[in-house]
């Protein structure tokens, strides 16, 4: 009898499951549920993404591209970002596909970090980072953010956090769990930390395209001197809704991508040829897609933060993406009793924030990538459960 604990290694065995797919996975087996978990657009891939791919299929284009991906997308890549975001790549050294912005993320850390190695991670975050951080062998460094500071990172934060030993500064704004978004402003302060320093930043940009309020995302890699410790991840899966194309791409500095696709090549071979064709599409025709989406989730964002405030709890309107993260310390219970509580009693499916980072302890995670009338039930029977079973009343934010 073989005792498997002894031959897996031991990273694999003491990283965490993903607290966002525990409730999920109840919420699977339950009827009549609602669930606001789950970071999917509810909006279909638009037609002409779709009918593009149709027509490769149709047509047999479906063998292996380059394995850093098709150089038509990766041209429409270098182009968007130019564009949108008024960064300049070469598309030939510059840019890859990968297998979602997952994928991307996963080969950017196993390309910079050795054992023993320091990585700056704001939380509360998106759950991958410590974990493929940690199966290198990487030292994860959390850095708390604060509601009364927006969940921004903080220059003072980056720069008490820094030792020898720092290599990589994870940087995941527009932010999943919280909504936050790093202004102009605030890159520049954390930039002039780093400037002088040979850290690496890896920004994970998925969300965007989903930045409110009237101004547009900023990247990192535009603020003097970080183009060249940048390492760019996005992908078509939240701004376009093609989550299960599995499409991400990088830009950054030839030698990064010179390294990573070759960490690429052996464990993927190239991304979804099919999906490829669509992305290039949506590229190009795209624009007036994304922003209709973008109206829908600001009307919902600001719909769903007076739903919270009006039940007593304190709220941040969320710059960006498409989740809010309520503070729910008035209830009396932690952010696990209340999200276990409300599902099995109330059959609605949130994520406790400390899923996030034990910082997000007394939060909640509510995405709002749903439509009005789910958003609108779900918030009626949260009402319910904080009136009549926690008995709480509180006072309206």
């Amino acid at each position: 009898m073989i005792d498997y604990n002894s031959v897996f290694r031991d990273t694999a065995r003491e990283i965490k499951p993903s607290g966002i797919r525990k409730f999920f996975d109840i919420a699977a087996e339950m009827d009549d549920i609602i669930s606001l978990s789950v970071g999917e657009p509810d909006f279909l891939t638009p037609w002409h993404i779709r009918k593009a791919a149709i027509q490769t299929l149709e047509k047999g284009k479906t063998r292996y591209s380059a394995n850093k991906g098709m150089s038509e997308l990766c041209e429409e890549i270098t182009k968007y970002y130019s564009r949108r975001f008024s960064l300049e790549y070469d598309p030939v050294t510059e840019a890859m596909v990968t297998v979602g912005g997952s994928e991307a993320i996963d080969i950017a850390i196993r390309t910079l970090v050795n054992s023993g190695d320091e990585v700056i991670i704001p939380e509360p975050c998106f759950v991958c980072y410590s974990p493929i951080a940690q199966l290198m062998g990487g030292v994860c460094v959390p850095i708390e953010t604060r509601a009364e500071d927006d969940f921004k990172l903080t220059a003072e934060q980056l720069r008490a956090a820094i030792t020898p030993k720092t290599k990589l500064l994870i940087l995941p704004y527009p932010n999943n769990p919280t909504g936050a978004v790093m202004r102009a402003a605030d890159l520049e302060a954390v930039a002039e930390v780093l400037r002088g320093t040979d850290i690496m930043v890896l920004s994970d940009e998925i969300y965007a395209e989903l930045t409110y309020g009237g101004e547009q995302h900023v990247s990192i890699a535009s603020i003097d001197g970080m183009r060249e410790r940048t390492i760019v991840v996005n992908g078509f899966s939240k701004a376009y809704s093609m989550t299960g194309w599995r499409l991400g791409f990088v830009l950054a500095p030839s030698p990064v991508i010179e390294i990573m696709n070759k960490i690429h090549q052996y464990a993927i071979m190239c991304s979804p040829t099919t999906s490829q064709y669509a992305a290039i599409e949506a590229l190009r025709n795209g624009d007036e897609g994304v922003a209709d989406m973008r109206n829908d989730y600001d009307m919902r964002r600001k719909f769903i933060v007076n739903g919270f405030r009006e039940m007593g709890f304190e709220c941040m309107l969320p710059g960006g993406a498409f989740y809010v993260f309520p503070c729910i310390k008035s209830s009396g219970l932690s952010s696990a009793e209340f999200c276990t509580r409300l599902i099995l009693f109330h059959k609605v499916a949130i994520v406790p924030g400390d899923a996030f980072g034990a910082c997000g302890e007394g939060f909640v995670r509510v995405s709002y990538a749903y439509s009005l009338s789910h958003i609108t039930e779900a918030l009626t029977r949260i009402k319910r459960f904080v009136d009549d079973d926690l008995g709480l009343s509180l006072p309206q934010k």
